[in-house]
């Protein structure tokens, strides 16, 4: 049987005061519950309080995620607005400082302060995961091992924290710049059989290291609760419509391997150290100084290497009728990521005026603005999966 290639889409926004702008340390505990009483088993806290997450139930096509992941988001922005509050979806925040905050009182989140010090407490990003359900084992972890060599190609669309703690970072993702300095995190290896990872996740516990498969924090990894396998590296899209498209490129990739594996064919496989190159390109220059293609030994336009992605996945694109969403990439391209667009806002405010401060004020505003583009007008409370 072919794998089911369902989706399931999880993000996490940061929560910002409407009036100041800055990060909320510690929002209402009854703003939280409200979002899970609204959207039960689909909000959850993360490990900041200033966060929020939210996951969307099994879908089985693109139209239905986006609803989904749309009524979350309107769920989050009209609880949060009762309370003064807003949600960005950026990976940072333009301005905030996060030694000031505070993380959740649960076990799993107290373990990670202990475990992991400073480098836990400074975790003021957020991310967006991807999951794509593969049954079968062995297929996950072969397509794991393939599908990485395309992870810079999805983050190159994503990027959206070039700004930390009110300084123009000159990354287009310095949320890989924080998240790099955890354990166990960037490319996975490469395993022969889903057995071999299996033995090394249970040394990894017998050692004492990780409690559970869920502590390998790689830019994609077979899921430790589902039978998917989850992307793990890009950035929080603001707009809705990106994180489809995003969303939609890793399911086709996926698929296209999968046609490939069926006739005997792999994607050539390059060592960690190549693929990491990458991703540092696209964490550093997004879709500005292009990536390396190492079949050529050049770097090549992001752009270029964009339409011959599209042509490999062309028949996947037809398979789930999802043209329309990767076409919005070239929409990425032409009016910039998040990264850039906020790049933008910063340089005009500034060159209208404004000093730093208040520039980065309305970068905030913007990113309010994108991140409720296109949603429901008043969110229903979403039923329970």
């Amino acid at each position: 049987m072919p794998p089911a290639f369902t989706l399931g889409i999880e993000e996490e926004y940061l929560l910002v005061d409407r009036e100041s702008r800055d990060i909320v340390p510690e929002p209402p505990e009854e703003m939280l519950q409200t979002c899970q009483d609204q959207a039960p088993g689909r909000v959850s806290p993360e490990f900041l309080r200033c966060q929020i997450e939210v996951g969307t139930p099994v879908c089985s096509t693109l139209a239905e995620a986006r609803h989904e992941l749309g009524q979350l988001r309107a769920t989050v922005a009209t609880v949060a607005g009762r309370y003064g509050l807003a949600p960005i979806a950026s990976s940072t925040h333009p301005f905030a400082v996060w030694r000031p905050l505070k993380w959740t009182n649960r076990d799993r989140y107290n373990m990670l302060a202990r475990d992991l010090g400073a480098t836990a407490r400074r975790l003021m990003i957020c991310g967006m995961h991807v999951h794509v359900g593969i049954e079968d084992d062995d297929l996950r972890i072969d397509l794991m091992n393939q599908a990485s060599y395309f992870l810079p190609h999805l983050l190159v669309l994503s990027t959206s924290s070039p700004f930390w703690q009110a300084h123009d970072s000159g990354l287009k993702s310095y949320r890989l710049a924080v998240w790099n300095e955890i354990p166990r995190t960037g490319m996975p290896e490469q395993f022969t059989s889903y057995g071999e990872y299996l033995a090394l996740v249970r040394t990894l516990q017998r050692t004492g290291v990780i409690e559970d498969a869920t502590k390998l924090w790689w830019d994609i990894r077979p899921s430790a609760r589902f039978p998917t396998l989850e992307m793990r590296i890009t950035d929080v899209c603001t707009r809705l419509d990106d994180t489809i498209t995003v969303a939609a490129l890793y399911r086709c990739i996926l698929r296209m391997l999968y046609r490939l594996r069926l006739r005997n064919v792999t994607w050539r496989r390059y060592k960690n150290l190549f693929v990491e190159e990458n991703r540092w390109r696209a964490q550093r220059y997004g879709a500005d100084a292009g990536l390396v293609d190492f079949g050529r030994g050049e770097i090549v336009p992001y752009s270029q290497l964009l339409e011959e992605l599209f042509d490999l996945v062309r028949e996947d694109a037809e398979f789930f009728d999802c043209q329309a969403e990767l076409d919005n990439a070239r929409d990425i391209l032409r009016r910039g990521t998040s990264a850039d667009r906020q790049l933008a806002v910063f340089k005009a405010a500034r060159d209208a005026g404004a000093d730093d401060r208040e520039a980065l004020k309305q970068v905030v505003d913007w990113l309010i603005a994108e991140t409720a583009l296109g949603l429901p007008t008043a969110a229903e409370p979403v039923a329970a999966g």
